[in-house]
């Protein structure tokens, strides 16, 4: 089986790259949902607090795994590569968090879920001026549905008071806004980055990645307890830090291990469709959270996710049969 760069960015990958590569897509997703609900899990720390002490971790775990291959790959990585990682890291991870945790905490998982949604459209439609990517008018009926179920999901955010949510809607709104932008900056540049650097490892390019954002938590760490306080109970520090290592494990070093896997399969106007999952994810935890069954416009909104993959995996495909 071919594994040309090429082959992955004129959005025709063969049936076998593209169903695992929405395998790993869809395990990413799962694996990220988990971060719309850690804010409510640590309600208590601010989100720079969370967002230090994840990323924290998610260094210290890169730091043991990296280290028996760092002589190696040390001379892999360019001087240019470390500065891609520093604006990867903050862009995909450090700044990111930061503005999803504030986003959750002060306008709820749904209202949060509903801006992210957005990331496919933005992803997908810088992925579409690629060279030989699936042409824009062919990837509109995925995109509708996008819109479509996310515009369901603001529906019901708007008419139904937000039980998850502290009561400044309008400020959480605006950090939504700010972490969709961050992360599609990071879903574009990280994606190209992968497929320039074909002599270091989806996996490898994840633990760099750690280093680079535990290095950054670092800096993080003081400026986040001298603004947002420290006075908390023991049991509240071992809350804490239980939530801060299952998120740097979990959706931090498996999940973009999962990730990266998955934007070296697909093409980028795909890559953008594979982060409805997290979307999806991140509502079934909400709901679950809340104990409480999906509304109806909830539904059309699941629905419509999964009919957006569905169409652009056609479209895809059209192309790859042409």
């Amino acid at each position: 089986m071919s594994s040309n760069p090429a082959l992955v960015a004129s959005g025709a990958p063969t049936s076998a790259r593209t169903l695992s590569g929405i395998g790993y897509g869809a395990g990413a997703g799962a694996l990220w949902g988990f971060v719309f609900l850690a804010p409510e899990l640590v309600g208590d720390f601010g989100p720079l607090q969370l967002s230090a002490g994840r990323y924290f971790f998610y260094g210290l775990i890169s730091v043991l795994l990296i280290a028996p291959r760092w002589r190696n790959l040390r001379a892999l990585v360019s001087r240019s590569h470390w500065r891609s990682l520093f604006w990867l890291a903050l862009a995909g991870n450090t700044l990111y968090y930061v503005l999803l945790s504030a986003a959750v905490q002060m306008g709820g998982i749904t209202m949060t879920s509903l801006v992210i949604g957005f990331l496919p459209v933005a992803v997908t439609v810088i992925g579409s001026r690629d060279r030989g990517a699936v042409p824009l008018r062919r990837l509109m009926p995925s995109l509708l549905l996008c819109v479509l179920g996310t515009a369901c999901i603001g529906w019901q955010s708007l008419v139904a008071p937000v039980p998850d949510a502290n009561g400044h809607p309008l400020l959480g709104l605006v950090c939504a806004i700010g972490a969709l932008i961050s992360w599609t900056a990071y879903a574009v540049g990280n994606a190209r980055c992968l497929a320039r650097l074909q002599q270091v490892s989806a996996h490898e390019w994840n633990l760099l990645t750690g280093l680079m954002t535990g290095a950054q938590s670092l800096v993080l760490i003081p400026l986040a307890f001298a603004l947002e306080g420290s006075s908390h109970g023991a049991d509240a520090w071992m809350r804490f830090a239980g939530v801060s290592a299952a998120l740097a494990l979990l959706a931090s070093l498996v999940g973009n291990a999962c990730w990266n896997r998955m934007s070296r399969l697909l093409p980028l106007t795909l890559v953008g469709q594979m982060i409805l999952f997290e979307t999806a994810f991140a509502l079934l935890y909400g709901f679950l959270w809340e104990q409480r069954m999906p509304t109806p416009a909830e539904m059309a909104a699941l629905g419509c996710v999964v009919m957006g993959v569905l169409t652009c995996l056609r479209a895809h495909r059209r192309v790859a049969l042409a």
